[in-house]
């Protein structure tokens, strides 16, 4: 069989990338589309039945807001409750901090922090809700699903980060459309979603988690003079402070008792002043989220998902107990109890304690309203819905209540029948259109999966093909098929939920049980170097063994004991002490590899080195923590990126000059500059990891880096392929052994804002990937010094054939494992697509396998651009060489 040319190997390598990307484009944009929303607003038409709507109707937006005010008044038969909101949202505030957790009062801590907000639960003043949030649990579809009461898009994550005006029909627009004055003070993203609506606002980036001070003050700093001003119906109020806490240091944080402290004192100045002031003042205390124990939030455990929602006024006598509402219910909540049309898209329901001090039949219409707007969503969204016979039966209720009631004959008992008919209708409405699956474009998903396959064949055939090329004898041995029985292993457990979960697990048992059989193999080999490679894979193995237990990550034990945890909770001097021996560690590995070189040059890489060593520890010690956000800890930083970058470029762009000084033989040329590289890639990242990731990960990555160069020098007794697969491996269980799984609430958001001094979503972006995928990427790099240690055939002088053989097995081994875990698990999530945990488990992990994918691209990337150029140079210089000697 003719093997393939180095063009044609470049271009079916190209076409399956072009190809992947292709297809996991159109099924990322076709399984995960915008939710639909009915366009337009509601207007008059929402108070009747849509057989009454009438032509006028049409024009409600040209009329006058006092116009419009007073019809929305005459037709919804409801007087208003209130003329005056504030709506206090406390971010990232679970509501067990405030109520408690499984009728069990707040722990104690909790309690002190709030004796004002407890005080008026305990008298009645207050009424208190843990609102569920959906997931994902993130400041936008958070806010988006309090003022539309509609459940977004799984998407809405990404758009997090960069948020546009809202489009769909919200309270915040109604108001608006009947005059009111509305002011904004805290987190811009309100700005953003609702540009030009507010009167006045001072609006903070809600991403600068470091900061637990500034940003609540810019907000608190406004309060009074707002409170003492009568120019304004809606004033909100965004905190990100307590959230900020959570992310810094967790649920049990020694600042988290202050900033409740902080925020309790804010709801005692509020609700003081609407007692002297103004008494038709509503005071709304919301959070949007809730947080893991750790800080983090963005899946969808109990933690994340609790959040608060706490209605304060003197007007009326409140309920005391804490039962359980849905965050969506808010936004008719607060429609009908000011007056307002719902949004057209609201999926919640109205929370009736507080509609009892309405009279009967101002209830009744109150709950019909609601029901009415949520039988017309059922009916625009899909044919096929079960409860409008709840709708039938409740409206008959109602009419013969009515007529009895204007006889004066009603009993409570038919009323008491009535609202618990509606209530049958608007929970079971609400439940439907929060659980209709959005309807899928088959045929994109399909063509997207076909392609994606089809990639995937080609990556297999062309990996099949060179070691074909490679290796005459082709009898496979335990080693080499364990590689595949890893990946199959791997794919059988993605349709497993719990599995999903808990991957962290498979990947530490299969990389460990791999490891120990190459030392198996290596017992039995007659190899020269048999002591040495045994030594070095069992160095493999016992570090693996350490990560393994340094964080127990997933999602259901995440409570057990842990290296992390204990040393979390011990004195900061044990996690220092640490961090200066993992620089340590690297610097020792840094010399040791630099000194093989034979080269004055060594000399200077090995100070440079030294020097970005010396400006992490500095960091480290001096700013990590609290002084990350100070100008002094913000300008240290970018001294090492710029230093790192620095560095790393004038390592790899240099180096075929830097050897050319010193060598003359074309092979040793290019295995130096290789060599040189690969050292700049691995210790540049390594170094970059020390200054980005939480502290206590910083022995995790010294161990990964050994595990990544005791495989490097071990490798001559095996298989190329074989080596970088274990390698491929070692950098996936990595990814878990520094505290990532596949829930979105373990993602560092404070670490990405590390040495940025302006918010910048992309700089911001980018360092979150980074610190997500510094395992994966540490191994893909490490690919350039793997190459620079191998054998090349000094007979091949043509300079295609000798690219195909250096970067064949490096580029092709993770593209090719990378595809087959791809196309697996877009498989799985298309059989899964109604599933119970689509959207809390199966989805999270799929966005974990795009960006993984993105990880080998750019990475593959990386490594085969570094070795062309490299070997182009040579060549070139070699060129010019015998042309100037010729002449």
């Amino acid at each position: 069989m003719a093997s393939l040319t180095c063009t044609n190997f470049t271009l079916l390598t190209a076409a399956a990338i072009l190809l992947q990307i292709t297809g996991l484009s159109l099924f990322v944009f076709g399984f995960f589309p915008i939710k639909p929303a009915l366009s337009g607003v509601s207007g008059p038409e929402s108070f009747r039945p849509s057989s009454c709507d009438s032509i006028e109707d049409q024009n409600f937006t040209a009329l006058h807001p006092d116009h419009l005010k007073s019809l929305y008044q005459e037709l919804s038969e409801i007087p208003p409750s209130y003329d005056r909101l504030i709506l206090m949202v406390i971010d990232g505030l679970p509501a067990e901090f405030v109520l408690g957790r499984d009728d069990q009062p707040p722990s104690k801590i909790y309690k002190d922090a709030m004796p004002y907000t407890q005080s008026l639960l305990a008298n009645k003043m207050a009424s208190g809700y843990h609102a569920k949030a959906a997931p994902p649990t993130v400041t936008l579809p958070r806010l988006k699903a309090m003022t539309t009461g509609s459940i977004g898009g799984f998407l809405d994550v990404l758009f997090n980060f960069n948020t546009q005006a809202l489009l769909e029909d919200n309270i915040i627009g109604q108001f608006f459309r009947i005059g009111w004055k509305m002011v904004m003070l805290g987190d811009e993203t309100w700005l953003k979603l609702f540009p030009g609506l507010f009167t006045r606002h001072d609006g903070v980036s809600s991403f600068f988690v470091k900061d637990t001070v500034q940003v609540d003050n810019n907000v608190s700093r406004h309060l009074s003079y707002e409170l003492y001003k009568n120019d304004w119906n809606l004033l909100i109020l965004h905190y990100l402070g307590l959230d900020h806490v959570g992310h810094l240091g967790g649920r049990t944080s020694t600042l988290m008792g202050p900033k409740l402290k902080e925020m309790d004192e804010v709801i005692k100045l509020i609700h003081s002043s609407i007692i002297q002031n103004h008494k038709q003042t509503l005071l709304v205390v919301v959070s949007d989220h809730g947080m893991q124990e750790n800080g983090n939030h963005g899946g969808s455990s109990y933690e994340e998902t609790d959040s608060l929602a706490l209605f304060i006024s003197p007007k009326h006598s409140h309920v005391s107990v804490s039962p359980t509402i849905n965050q969506v219910d808010i936004a008719p909540t607060l429609s009908l109890l000011f007056g307002v049309p719902i949004p057209k898209n609201n999926a919640g329901y109205l929370i009736t304690d507080l509609f009892l001090p309405l009279q009967d039949h101002e209830l009744l219409r109150a709950m019909e309203l609601n029901s009415l707007q949520l039988l017309k969503l059922l009916e625009a969204q899909t044919t096929h819905f079960t409860c409008k016979s709840l709708y039938l039966d409740a409206i008959s209720l109602h009419k013969s209540w009515k007529m009895k009631n204007d006889l004066r004959s009603a009993s409570n008992d038919e009323f008491k029948n009535t609202v618990f008919a509606y209530n049958e209708f608007l929970k079971t409405a609400s439940q439907q259109l929060s659980h209709t699956a959005t309807d899928k474009p088959m045929g994109l998903l399909a063509i997207g999966v076909t392609t994606m396959l089809l990639s995937c064949i080609i990556f297999l055939f062309l990996l099949f093909k060179l070691i074909q090329e490679t290796y005459q004898n082709l009898k496979i041995q335990l080693s080499e098929a364990f590689i595949a029985i890893i990946i199959i292993i791997l794919v059988l457990s993605m349709g497993s939920s719990s599995l999903v979960e808990e991957e962290q697990y498979l990947w530490h048992f299969m990389t460990s049980s791999f490891f120990l059989i190459l030392l198996h193999k290596t017992f039995k080999s007659k190899s020269t170097n048999k002591i040495k490679t045994s030594i070095l894979i069992s160095i493999i193995i016992i570090s693996g063994r350490v990560l393994r237990g340094w964080h127990q990550g997933g999602v259901n034990w995440t409570h057990l004991p842990d290296i992390s945890k204990s040393l979390e909770n011990s004195s900061s001097f044990y996690i220092k002490l640490l961090q200066i021996l993992s620089v340590f560690v690297i610097l020792v590995l840094c010399f040791y590899t630099l000194s093989s070189l034979k080269s004055c040059v060594v000399i200077s890489i090995m100070g440079s080195y030294f020097c970005v060593g010396l400006l992490v520890l500095n960091y480290v010690m001096k700013y990590q923590g609290d002084g990350d956000n100070d100008n002094d800890g913000i300008l240290a930083a970018q001294m090492i990126y710029g230093l790192i970058v620095g560095l790393t470029s004038v390592m790899v762009v240099g180096s075929p000059w830097i050897v050319s000084f010193y060598l003359k033989d074309l092979v040793l040329k290019i295995k130096d500059c290789l060599y040189l590289s690969g050292i700049a890639y691995v210790f540049g990242w390594c170094f970059l990891q020390l200054l980005l990731q939480k502290p206590v990960n910083s022995m995790p990555i010294s161990l990964l880096l050994v595990q990544i160069l005791a495989t490097i020098c071990c490798g001559s007794d095996f298989k190329q392929w074989v080596e970088i697969g274990a390698i491929y491996y070692l950098g996936m269980a990595g990814h878990f052994s520094l505290g990532n799984t596949n829930t979105l609430a373990t993602i560092d958001v404070a670490g990405a804002f590390i040495g940025i001094s302006t918010h910048s979503t992309v700089l911001s972006g980018l360092i979150m990937f980074v610190i997500t995928y510094a395992s994966p990427m540490l191994s893909l790099l490490s690919m350039v010094l793997l190459i620079s240690i191998k054998d090349i055939n000094p007979n091949l002088k043509n300079m295609g054939q000798l690219l195909k053989t250096i970067l064949g097995f490096p580029c092709l081994v993770p593209l090719g494992l990378n595809s087959v875990l791809l196309v697996a698990y877009t498989i799985i999530l298309l059989l899964m697509r109604n599933h119970l945990f689509i959207w809390t488990v199966f989805s999270p992990k799929y966005i974990y396998v795009v960006v993984t994918t993105v990880c080998v691209l750019v990475g593959v990337l990386i490594v085969a651009s570094t070795v062309t150029y490299i070997v182009s140079v040579v060549f070139l210089l070699r060129h010019r060489y015998y042309k100037y000697s010729a002449s």
